[in-house]
C-alpha cells in the first residue's frame, strides 16, 4: 500500500510540473543509441556462425549509431554522428545513400525538412510531419532518471523509411497483389511527462513527453543521455541546402536511379 502512494505522489508531482508552461527559452539535448539487427535470410542459412559474425562486424557502422536531438519546446534537429569504419578506416559511402540525414521538425508547424544526399546530388526534402496514432498505455517503466510511459502504435513501414531503398521494392512495383497492402510497422515507445515536449528521435513524435526509447521492427532507439538548459544556447536551424522535393518524389527519384542502374548492368553481360 505504502508503494502505491508513492508512485501516485510521484506522477502527481510530475503531471503538475509537466502542465507548467515551458519558458520560450526552454532548450535541451539528447543523445541517443540505436541498434538493429540484421535477418540474413536464406542467404544467412548458408553461412557459418564466424562468417555471419564477420557479416555482422563488418556492418556495425550500419547496425550501430549515435544520434544528437537538440530541442526546444516546438523545434527539433536530428542528426548522426558520423563513425569512422574501425576496419577500413573509410566511412559507408554506399550505405549514406540510403540513410537519413539532418533532420528538422515543428510540432507546431507540423513541418519536416530534411537533408538527404543521393549518389553526390543534394535534396531538401520538405513535407508534413506523419501523424502517429498513438495510444497511450499505463505501463510505466524508469530510464534513467526520468519515469517513462508507454505508447503503442502501428504505422505504414514506408513513413518510417522512405529515404532508404531495397531491391524488393523493385522486384513488387508491377505486382496487382501488393498495389493495395500495405506493410506497417508496430512502435513500442518510451515517453517522459518531466520533460514535456513533443520530440523525439527520428520520425517519433507527437507524445506528451520527450520520447526516450523506441522499439520498432529490427530497431531499438535508446537514450543514453539528456542535458537540459545547456550554459551555451543551442543553435536548431533547419537545413537549407538542396533541391526541394517532397518525401514521394524523393522516393521516386530513389527508384527510377536504382531502375536505371540494373538495366545498365544487365546490358554489361
Amino acid at each position: 500500500m505504502k508503494n502505491i502512494l508513492l508512485k501516485f505522489l510521484a506522477l502527481s508531482f510530475i503531471f503538475l510540473m509537466s502542465s507548467k508552461p515551458i519558458s520560450q527559452d526552454f532548450q535541451g539535448q539528447a543523445y541517443y543509441f540505436s541498434k538493429s539487427s540484421m535477418e540474413l535470410g536464406s542467404w544467412g542459412a548458408r553461412m557459418s556462425e564466424a562468417q555471419k559474425k564477420q557479416v555482422q562486424e563488418r556492418l556495425k557502422n550500419r547496425l550501430e549509431k549515435t544520434y544528437i536531438l537538440n530541442f526546444n519546446k516546438e523545434e527539433s534537429v536530428f542528426k548522426e554522428e558520423e563513425k569512422v569504419d574501425a576496419i577500413s578506416g573509410a566511412t559507408d559511402s554506399w550505405g549514406s545513400n540510403f540513410t537519413r540525414g539532418e533532420q528538422y521538425k515543428n510540432v507546431k508547424s507540423n513541418t519536416l525538412i530534411q537533408s538527404q544526399e543521393f549518389y553526390g546530388k543534394r535534396f531538401l526534402v520538405k513535407d508534413n510531419l506523419y501523424s502517429i496514432p498513438w495510444n497511450l498505455g499505463k505501463e510505466t517503466k524508469k530510464i534513467g532518471q526520468y519515469l517513462c510511459f508507454k505508447a503503442t502504435a502501428s504505422v505504414p513501414t514506408n513513413e518510417l523509411s522512405w529515404y532508404d531503398f531495397s531491391w524488393g521494392d523493385l522486384g513488387n512495383s508491377n505486382s496487382e497483389s501488393t498495389a493495395t497492402e500495405v506493410k506497417m510497422t508496430t512502435i513500442e515507445a518510451w515517453y517522459t511527462l518531466q520533460i514535456p515536449v513533443s520530440s523525439g528521435p527520428a520520425e517519433y513524435w507527437g507524445l506528451p513527453g520527450l520520447i526516450l526509447e523506441v522499439n520498432s521492427g529490427n530497431t531499438t532507439i535508446l537514450c543514453s543521455k539528456i542535458i537540459l538548459n545547456p550554459k551555451e544556447v543551442i543553435s536548431i536551424v533547419a537545413p537549407d541546402k538542396g533541391k526541394e522535393i517532397t518525401k514521394a518524389d524523393y522516393q521516386a527519384t530513389i527508384k527510377e536511379k536504382m531502375v536505371e542502374m540494373r538495366d545498365n548492368r544487365g546490358r554489361r553481360y
